[in-house]
């Protein structure tokens, strides 16, 4: 148990040792000094206005509540879109082929009336 205790005692001491020795870097105390400004800025902040923070995150959480309850109605609406669709392909394959024969029935008497018609007439 001892080592364990020994152990993180030395990591520690070792943090602060390499922490200190980077302070020694005038560009590395400046940027850390103006870190620290802003955070501690940001800090206060938040412990000086609790309610901002908090309306904030309501307000977050009802635009994506919102955004989920659209994505569902979206969902919804494609989905019974495809429920229609499947159920109306069967009749519009009958109808299509209806059609066709008709046309293509159509479209050979026409051609025997005029095929027999130009016969009549050479005739």
């Amino acid at each position: 148990m001892t080592k364990k205790n020994q152990f993180w005692k030395g990591m520690l001491i070792g943090a602060i040792a390499g922490g200190a020795i980077s302070l020694l870097d005038k560009q590395t105390r400046l940027a850390m000094k103006e870190n620290v400004q802003k955070t501690s800025s940001k800090v206060s902040d938040v412990l000086c206005n609790p309610g901002k923070i908090t309306d904030k995150v309501k307000e977050t959480a009802a635009k994506i509540k919102t955004t989920a309850q659209q994505v569902t109605e979206d969902i919804s609406y494609i989905s019974n879109k495809v429920d229609e669709i499947r159920e109306l392909t069967p009749q519009v394959t009958d109808i299509l082929k209806e059609t066709k024969d008709a046309f293509s029935k159509s479209e050979e008497s026409q051609l025997l009336e005029d095929v027999l018609g130009k016969e009549e007439k050479i005739n």
